[in-house]
């Protein structure tokens, strides 16, 4: 299989002229999102709760195909919530100068690489190993309003981009065996941790985690994106030690497992 090269570095300059390639992409991430929410609006639990007709998908394969295909889902999430959002207007055209809808437009562009190239890397529509597009709902059945909020919106973006990063740091092992694809999917997951750093700085965080925190205005239902962030034991290494619990947890970030993923996922599928 040919490894398309499509990802371009995250830079000030790339973001205002370069619309090539696609943010990350794990192909079970189907359901990442419907615990998310601002902090400033309600959060809607009873409509969270009501998943009686939820198509939940299911943890993939620990092999190269099944990695490929959790990472497929998770690219249709992202594609798919960064194109209702650009259609909808609700990124203001005037934040920061612009730039906010210059970013966004960027991060699309990049996910919808990204989803190309693993529907490439899977074989094509008729394949097998294909996986078709989930339908999600990022209103959570209305609990939330990512499309006519903008803090909302950004909320669930920090959310899916810091999930995104640890999902494929998981799916690594996953790709030992396929020297090509474990590049391919490095190269994605880098792109993927610039994504989460731009969007948690346009929220006025820093661009990287803190311990397991997940950072101001992300309500508590979030936490899952967060749980075991703050490991300071690094191959034996006490961390926290030499450099106190914060910088140590912020030098090195940690994976999510397939099945911690999928769990945080499936709120969004419908």
């Amino acid at each position: 299989m040919n490894i398309l090269k499509f990802i371009e570095t995250f830079t000030d300059d790339s973001l205002m002229r370069s619309t090539t390639s696609r943010r990350d992409s794990f192909n079970q991430f189907g359901n990442i999102g419907k615990t998310l929410a601002y902090a400033s609006i309600p959060f809607g639990l009873s409509a969270m709760a009501n998943k009686a007709l939820a198509k939940d998908i299911t943890a993939t394969p620990a092999t190269p195909i099944g990695a490929l295909q959790f990472a497929l889902t998770l690219e249709y999430l992202e594609n798919e919530f960064y194109a209702m959002a650009l259609d909808s207007g609700v990124i203001p055209a005037s934040e920061n100068g612009g730039r906010d809808l210059k970013v966004f437009q960027q991060i699309a562009a990049h996910e919808s690489s990204h989803v190309k190239f693993l529907i490439a890397g899977l074989g094509g529509p008729a394949s097998a190993n294909f996986v078709a597009k989930p339908t999600f709902d990022f209103t959570v059945g209305g609990a939330f309003d990512p499309f006519h909020d903008y803090p909302t919106f950004l909320a669930l973006a920090q959310a899916f981009e810091d999930t995104g990063v640890r999902a494929y740091k998981g799916q690594a092992a996953n790709l030992i065996s396929a020297p090509d694809l474990l590049t391919a999917a490095l190269q994605i997951h880098s792109v993927e941790a610039r994504h989460a750093s731009e969007v948690r700085r346009l929220r006025s965080l820093k661009g990287w985690i803190s311990n397991s925190e997940r950072g101001a205005g992300m309500p508590a239902a979030t936490q899952a994106v967060y749980d075991g962030e703050g490991v300071t034991v690094q191959a034996g290494f006490n961390t926290s030690a030499a450099f106190g619990p914060a910088a140590g947890s912020e030098a090195y970030d940690e994976p999510l497992t397939t099945q911690q993923v999928v769990d945080i996922a499936n709120l969004f599928i419908v």
